[in-house]
């Protein structure tokens, strides 16, 4: 009987190795781009699908924010705590932030945030140490109407170009604006508030104004109707309390706190909606303030101010070119004097080309596309970013959730950085308003708020032509008397007393020249007028 073979033991089989996960092809195409050196600010984590997140960081280098910037995105997708994510960080940086509060939200700025189990899951799934922050904040009020520390401007400072596309004039127009503005300025009269100038342009219209009026060029009665028409509408809308003294000066934004985090500054803007052309053009007149006052700095490590222009859209609807082509050339030089500046609106599209073309970076939520506008917007968005590592960047932009964006900024070396799909970090300060009461407590500690908060009312353009006129008619009273005292004395006596009757020549006279006069018709039109005005309530109260 054969004996079988004995088999040979088994060899255990070696351990498989463990494969490392490959790398994410969208992270390494996109992450080096956000490795910067210098301080920058954090805005998320990187995203490579919709419930996909990497552990790469996306930033803003500190010293590019003065590029300027677009966040952009529908209603309701996260732009206002996008705006007070980089708010937060700006401050904590040493940097004053301003910024319009259209909703009132970002009053939530100077008040602790509150945690929850929704936000720190959010903030652990992209590395964010989440802490409860106040940030320092000072309150302003357009014209006064709110909580905030009052901003006014006078008319002067605001000039004819301003105002006029407030007013909504037309080329001719402000073109004799201008020469009214001129007039005032050549003859030292204050135009300080709205009835200040309209003062003027009734005296230029007037008899009295007519030969000076004519050395300048002329001003037409029907073009001149038009501006008062226009001014009039303006203060039905409460303009008047915007324009007047004290003058904001908006150096006051450059402000550091006492532990020398930069301050945010907040407008409130009550009736936005019934007035946007007082606010996106105040916007703009502070841009142009600012331009003007601050010096050149060249590039700095870190802006001198960020300015947040929500809204943008109302500031460049129906706007015309040459209107256009001054926001252009603002937005263009200011960057020189150390200003950063962010448009906040719904769109890529609300924004001229001259305009986006400077704005190096790009935060942009969500977009819809329901109807065959929003779409042609959509392609237009997406063909104004670079190259994508994503295979849809439109259909990425149309599913983005609330709080997640597509970022690009401009790099440390001045190149756009990759196209991000970005989960955005939260805000460590409260995401809803502050108390009322805290905010009042907040603009009484300040002090600006003495500066600011009392109006003040010193002769201006309306009161000297007033008394201009006044002292016309006194004069022309003497030179009547004078005529009529140098007049020969003819005619019969009286019997008895030596007293003549007066031929016209006398007292009667005197008055009867003078209340013919067309510069006692024109005064007491003028009286007139001011004392509706007090009774209507349409000039500023005074003190």
């Amino acid at each position: 009987m054969t004996q079988e073979p004995t088999p040979a033991p088994e060899t255990p089989a070696p351990e498989a190795a463990e494969t490392p996960e490959a790398p994410n092809p969208i992270e390494q195409a996109i992450a080096p781009g956000y490795a910067f050196e210098g301080a920058a600010l954090e805005l998320g984590g990187l995203m490579a699908g919709p419930d996909s997140l990497t552990g790469s960081t996306i930033r803003i280098p500190l010293g590019m924010l003065n590029r300027h910037g677009l966040v952009a995105g529908a209603t309701g997708t996260g732009k206002t705590k996008t705006l007070q994510l980089l708010a937060e960080q700006l401050s904590a940086a040493g940097v004053p932030v301003f910024a319009a509060d259209i909703k009132g939200d970002l009053s939530g700025l100077a008040t602790a945030g509150e945690a929850s189990d929704k936000l720190l899951a959010r903030t652990k799934s992209v590395g964010q140490a989440w802490t409860a922050t106040a940030f320092p904040v000072e309150y302003y009020a357009l014209g006064g109407e709110g909580i905030g520390i009052p901003i006014r401007v006078t008319v002067t400072s605001f000039g004819p170009v301003l105002l006029s596309r407030v007013l909504g004039l037309n080329d001719t127009q402000e073109s004799s604006l201008g020469l009214v503005f001129h007039y005032a300025d050549k003859h030292g009269l204050p135009l300080l508030d709205l009835p200040d100038l309209r003062a003027v342009v009734q005296h230029l219209t007037s008899d009295e104004g007519k030969p000076e009026l004519k050395e300048l060029g002329g001003l037409s009665a029907a073009t001149a109707g038009v501006i008062l028409r226009e001014l009039i509408a303006f203060s039905d809308q409460g303009a008047d309390a915007f324009f007047g003294e004290p003058e904001f000066n908006s150096a006051d934004l450059l402000q550091l706190a006492a532990d020398g985090r930069g301050l945010i500054n907040l407008v409130e803007l009550p009736n936005l909606q019934d007035r946007p052309a007082i606010f996106s053009t105040f916007l703009m007149w502070l841009l142009a303030d600012l331009f003007h006052d601050l010096p050149e700095i060249g590039d700095v490590d870190k802006p001198k101010l960020v300015f947040f222009f929500d809204e943008a859209h109302l500031l460049f609807n129906d706007a015309s070119k040459p209107f256009l082509d001054q926001i252009a050339q603002t937005v263009r030089l200011i960057r020189s004097k150390g200003v950063g500046v962010f448009f906040v609106t719904q769109s890529p599209t609300d924004v001229p080309d001259a305009v986006l073309a400077q704005l190096g970076s790009r935060i942009q939520h969500q977009l819809r596309a329901h109807t065959p506008n929003d779409a042609k917007a959509l392609k237009a968005t997406v063909n104004t970013y670079p190259k994508s590592a994503y295979d849809d960047l439109g259909e990425v932009i149309t599913t983005l959730g609330i709080g997640e964006a597509i970022v690009t900024v401009m790099g440390e070396k001045g190149a756009p950085t990759p196209v991000a799909w970005t989960r955005l970090r939260a805000p460590e300060s409260l995401m809803a308003p502050s108390s009322p009461e805290s905010m009042e407590a907040t603009v009484k500690a300040s002090p600006r708020h003495a500066t600011y908060s009392e109006v003040v009312d010193r002769e201006s353009a309306r009161e000297m032509l007033a008394k201009k006129l006044e002292e016309g008619a006194r004069a022309d009273a003497e030179a009547a008397g004078t005529k009529a005292a140098e007049k020969p004395r003819s005619g019969p006596k009286s019997s008895g007393s030596g007293v003549r009757k007066d031929d016209g020549g006398g007292v009667g006279g005197v008055v009867s020249d003078v209340v013919k006069s067309s510069a006692f018709k024109q005064f007491m039109r003028t009286a007139a007028a001011e004392i509706a005005r007090g009774m209507f309530g349409t000039a500023r109260r005074r003190k």
